[in-house]
């Protein structure tokens, strides 16, 4: 038990006295704080290089390896940004707000494993949408400056980047580079010319009014909508773009008139484009995505030959999770031919509640768009993805949120063979996940692989020993499968793409405890490993902490699982049994045998993270990271209908499971999370008395805030009030009877997670007399982005669990 606390040099720190109340500090409301700092052990962990990415060339011999920035400071976070039917922009140069970077570029010889460089890159490379032509003989990317963002190309023969062109992209959305798959050149979004930019201080000409008249029209909660005519013209204004065709010798050509353009894809023969724009009316209910678009398909030159559909404004779609528009969705060309279109139409109003045998019918169209469409495929559930490799062998995958299934179908698209079941099964199911199909680049097509009705299949591999993924051949015709290769202890690694399909090579990333990922070529007809890149150790002085997989069950016999990390040098009999954090996710499952899976390497790289808890094990703490905390819902019962009662038997599992080890003082253990993680430690700590503090970021507190939906929560608040109260902390506030710390980001962008949620969560515990603490970051979102923010939140944390597990008062 803590020792009454004297003032401190932490209140001190805070500004503030300390005011002793019983055995726990209580902190002066508002506390006046400048960015703080933890630990340097900690601040070596945040400042970390981050891992390199990697894209192989179309023709697999050269590696694209992109590396990237360590934290913005908080004056690149705190730029101004306008929020937008759901979207967040930096007006200053037309990009996504606190877009991530790439701040370096290089090329590896995959043959050699000899460096290649690149001259010319721009000195301060702040680098987006880094592409390769389909030819592999160009690199396209668009540069990132204050004021515009640039388009800029690599030419890879002669190791020379240069700038492509002085109009300014348009990446609102992102930056969007087309390549055509001839590669001479790309289609992209321009700022829109001979706009007037509205007043964004105007003086009202009236209210805003909305109006309902019984159509039924129900919304999850949704962030950053448009509030009134100010944000429609600001909208058309910075949404607006110019589509304009890149050649690579030089020229650009504007193609149609501006538009607020959404899509724009080149047909693989590239005599037509299909574009997708957004039109009026706008919604200040729904975001973008749900705005009247239409979709047309245009010739190369930029003129409308077909409209394949004009979707109206979808403001009224019922809130379950399969839920989807009438008409014709998902339209894309089909990777294998020439110019054919491919979407789905649902069968059943697009309405999960309507009985339908058929839910989604699948329809293709050929050039030049005259004939009628074709249908393909009936699916009992909603179209997922499309991947063919030639006309015959056309795969298509449905899938169904309410009871987890997933279906594939092999088709032929020339309609003279019956489409055939590959396999229908569980996607919760990860042991049993058969993988995904590689691919191969053929005249700028990216095709699946068949070789004699076989197909390449690569996956995690998940094992009631972790993740050891692998690679089979499986035969479509008749399901069999042969493992060709299969991830060994002591590393971990994974395929990421096939190099050589007659030699059997592949691109892997490979890592070990002690090893960060790394970029390798696997022959495994000859077991060969090459190696293209060396990695140094980001975090050395962190080697002597020790990771472990630990197994436990709950009080049902339901199996889980966590990450126990613990500090260097720890001696369980000579040290004893350690305070410790918990930290966890609560996940959602329709079957327990689904939910006991174990998921995770014992042989990943062990870089400690500073967003979840694993920085703690430098500071004493044994760490529970990852615990498991399965919520189920076996048959017709649905998970949340016993939510609490399993996230108790959950939190009492996994402590146990510490104290069971050895390494866990039973009297010291605390619970934390991020978003659904923090509306679990709220309930924890209102339903039980496992743990003596907790940590809550982020989280939405209150259900009656979010009333059509939450989470996987299908239900509204009208079809179970009771579950809503039920599982809502604030409701239960005045059972928090443990000190609790939260943080949130004061411009939090998620939906449902208004920084509201944990004001008012931290007013209910404060006016009931119990002890709470509520951080709110500047300018941050959901997720916090600034150097100052990071460390400041774990500086909070540490701070906190020092306090309330250690009795700590300096």
């Amino acid at each position: 038990m803590l020792k009454a606390l004297k003032v401190s040099a932490l209140a001190l720190a805070l500004g503030t006295t300390a005011a002793v109340s019983g055995l726990q500090p209580s902190f002066a409301n508002p506390v006046k704080l400048n960015y703080q700092e933890p630990d340097q052990a900690i601040i070596d962990i945040v400042d970390a290089a981050p891992s390199p990415g990697g894209s192989l060339s179309p023709a697999g011999d050269l590696l694209l390896v992109t590396n990237y920035p360590s934290l913005p400071t908080i004056a690149d976070v705190a730029a101004e940004q306008l929020k937008l039917a759901g979207r967040r922009i930096n007006p200053a140069n037309y990009t996504v707000s606190q877009a991530r970077y790439v701040s370096g570029i290089s090329l590896v010889d995959v043959d050699s494993g000899e460096p290649v460089a690149i001259d010319g890159l721009p000195n301060d490379l702040k680098a987006l949408g880094v592409s390769w032509s389909p030819n592999g003989q160009y690199i396209a990317f668009a540069q990132q400056t204050p004021t515009t963002v640039e388009l800029w190309l690599v030419d890879v023969a002669a190791q020379q980047a240069k700038k492509w062109s002085s109009a300014p992209l348009n990446a609102v959305w992102g930056p969007r580079l087309e390549w055509r798959h001839d590669s001479s050149g790309l289609y992209s979004y321009t700022v829109a010319e001979g706009l007037t930019k509205p007043a964004t201080q105007t003086v009202p000409t009236g209210p805003v009014i909305t109006e309902s008249s019984g159509r039924t029209a129900p919304a999850r909660t949704y962030q950053d909508l448009l509030q009134n005519k100010v944000d429609e013209a600001l909208f058309d204004y910075y949404f607006t773009s110019q589509i304009q065709f890149f050649s690579v010798a030089g020229d650009a050509k504007k193609l149609g008139k501006p538009a607020i353009y959404t899509g724009v894809q080149s047909s693989p023969n590239d005599n037509y484009l299909l574009v997708s724009n957004i039109e009026r009316p706008y919604s200040y209910a729904v975001p973008y995505y749900r705005f009247p678009e239409t979709t047309q398909v245009w010739s190369s030159q930029g003129e409308a030959v077909y409209t394949v559909v004009e979707q109206p404004l979808a403001d009224n779609l019922p809130i379950a999770f399969d839920a989807v528009v009438q008409g014709r969705r998902d339209i894309r060309w089909r990777n294998d031919a020439d110019a054919t279109l491919i979407w789905a139409e649902a069968q059943d109003k697009g309405d999960p509640a309507v009985s339908a045998e058929v839910r989604d019918e699948v329809y293709q169209q050929a050039a030049p768009f005259k004939q009628a469409p074709q249908k393909l495929l009936e699916l009992s559930k909603r179209l997922g993805r499309v991947l063919a490799a030639d006309e015959e062998h056309v795969l298509i995958w449905e899938r169904w949120w309410a009871d987890r299934d997933e279906k594939l179908w092999l088709v032929d698209a020339t309609g003279e063979r019956s489409p055939q079941l590959v396999w229908d099964r569980s996607w919760e199911d990860r042991y049993n996940d058969p993988g995904e199909p590689l691919t191969v680049q053929r005249d700028g097509r990216t095709l699946l692989y068949l070789n004699d009705g076989k197909v390449l299949l690569t996956g995690k591999g998940a094992s009631d020993e972790g993740d050891r993924p692998f690679i089979d051949t499986f035969d479509l015709a008749d399901q069999s499968s042969e493992r060709l290769w299969r991830s060994e202890a002591p590393y971990f690694e994974r395929p990421l793409a096939l190099l050589d399909a007659e030699e059997m090579t592949f691109l892997t990333q490979r890592e070990g405890v002690d090893d960060p990922a790394d970029f390798f070529v696997r022959d495994i007809d000859d077991d060969n490993l090459q190696a293209l890149t060396e990695t140094p150790h980001p975090t050395p002085h962190t080697k002597g902490i020790t990771r472990e997989m630990i197994s436990y069950e709950r009080e049902d016999g339901l199996a889980m699982s966590a990450e126990l990390y613990l500090p260097a040098g720890y001696d369980k009999e000579r040290d004893g049994p350690l305070p410790t954090i918990v930290w966890a996710y609560p996940r959602e499952y329709k079957s327990s045998s689904a939910a006991a899976q174990v998921s995770g390497s014992p042989y990943e790289f062990m870089r400690l993270s500073f967003w979840g808890p694993q920085y703690l094990a430098t500071q004493g703490y044994a760490v529970l990271a990852n615990a498991t905390m399965p919520i189920v819902g076996e048959g017709d019962k649905q998970p949340n209908d016993t939510f609490i009662e399993q996230l108790v038997m959950n939190g009492k599992a996994a402590v146990k499971a510490g104290v069971d080890l050895g390494v866990t003082d039973p009297e010291r253990a605390a619970l934390g999370g991020h978003s659904y993680g923090a509306f679990m430690t709220a309930n924890m700590l209102a339903h039980s008395d496992i743990f003596k503090t907790g940590i809550a970021r982020s989280g939405a507190f209150n259900r009656s805030l979010t009333p059509f939906g939450f989470q996987r929560e299908e239900r509204t608040i009208w079809d179970d009030t009771d579950l809503y109260i039920g599982m809502s902390p604030f409701f239960h506030a005045d059972k928090i009877n443990e000190p609790l710390l939260m943080i949130h980001g004061s411009n939090d962008n998620n939906s449902g997670t208004f920084p509201m949620q944990s004001e008012r969560l931290y007013q209910a515990v404060k006016g009931l007399g119990g002890t709470a603490r509520l951080v709110m970051l500047p300018h941050e979102s959901h997720g916090y982005r600034a150097r100052e923010s990071m460390l400041h939140m774990l500086w909070e944390q540490t701070r906190w669990l020092d306090i309330y597990l250690k009795g700590e008062t300096e």
